[in-house]
């Protein structure tokens, strides 16, 4: 009876759980803010990041669901003044007492890690994937429900974020500690960070930390149509993309990518229009992967 009345108990909160996350699907009014806070360094010549603030509006789709796995895909619509640009974004799938993970080492490099099914019990693992659809961050935290308020929170290791990287080049990981609180009207991504320098053989340099807030404010489906439409037209090529990084994931193995093909990356020659046949995408992937090992 005991044994009866906990499974029910899991079912239900599972429930909440998927229902929470799949809140975070729909049309958003987004804000993303950024600030260094303290710095960890005696360097003197330290030159912290400036506060970054930029708005947008962004769809997320809905893409793949089971009983198990929910996967949304990001698509953020940039309204510049003589047209609007549709940019397929970040993708996030979020996988039910999931044990396989890539972790984030440094310099392009996720460590394969498989965890022990009790250490996961209950639990969802967020993987965070960058716009060509190649690893970014991940890791495995409870849904929590109480006090009125559903949230769920990690600390993990990932690459320096798009505004960091192209400016930044005195550290190469950054140590996030990710909070997804559903609101009343959309959702918050808050994050305590740290920008750490990591070196093989080396204990972690912290520094400088940095404060995160990213809110998501959900607006009538009605503004984000050219994204969904967009998305329904290229979807088939995505899928091949995702097909592809599917099969290297399922090696097993540590993964070490390449930041640039002729001095292209990744996510540039994937843009192309041209780019849509299945051979050619799978191709294009290999062409980036430095090791699996």
């Amino acid at each position: 009876m005991m044994m009866m009345i906990s499974f029910i108990q899991a079912q239900t909160k599972k429930k909440k759980d998927i229902n929470s996350i799949k809140e975070m699907c729909g049309c958003f009014e987004v804000r993303f803010n950024f600030a260094e806070t303290f710095i960890n360094t005696d360097d003197e010549q330290y030159k912290p990041s400036k506060n970054h603030r930029s708005v947008g509006l962004e769809w997320a789709q809905l893409i793949n669901e089971d009983k198990d796995m929910v996967s949304i895909q990001h698509i953020l619509i940039s309204l510049g003044q003589e047209e609007t640009q549709i940019i397929k974004h970040w993708r996030q799938d979020w996988l039910y007492q999931n044990t396989e993970f890539y972790i984030y080492d440094h310099d392009n490099k996720w460590n394969y890690v498989k965890k022990d099914k009790k250490q996961v019990k209950g639990q969802w693992t967020q993987k965070v994937f960058q716009v060509d659809d190649s690893p970014r961050y991940e890791g495995s935290g409870s849904w929590v429900h109480v006090d009125g308020k559903s949230y769920w929170e990690n600390i993990t290791f990932a690459p320096l974020p798009r505004r960091e990287y192209s400016k930044r080049s005195d550290y190469n990981v950054t140590i996030r500690g990710n909070r997804q609180e559903i609101t009343k009207n959309g959702w918050i991504h808050d994050q305590n960070n740290a920008k750490v320098i990591r070196k093989e053989g080396e204990e972690d340099q912290i520094l400088a930390y940095e404060k995160g807030r990213n809110s998501y404010v959900k607006v009538d489906d009605s503004k984000c149509t050219s994204a969904a439409k967009w998305w329904d037209k290229n979807k088939v090529k995505w899928e091949h993309v995702r097909n592809k990084w599917a099969q290297l994931y399922s090696n097993n193995k540590t993964l070490s990518l390449k930041k640039s093909v002729n001095n292209t990356p990744l996510y540039r020659t994937l843009f192309y229009k041209d780019i849509n046949q299945k051979n050619q995408i799978d191709s294009i992937i290999e062409s980036y992967i430095n090791k699996l090992f």
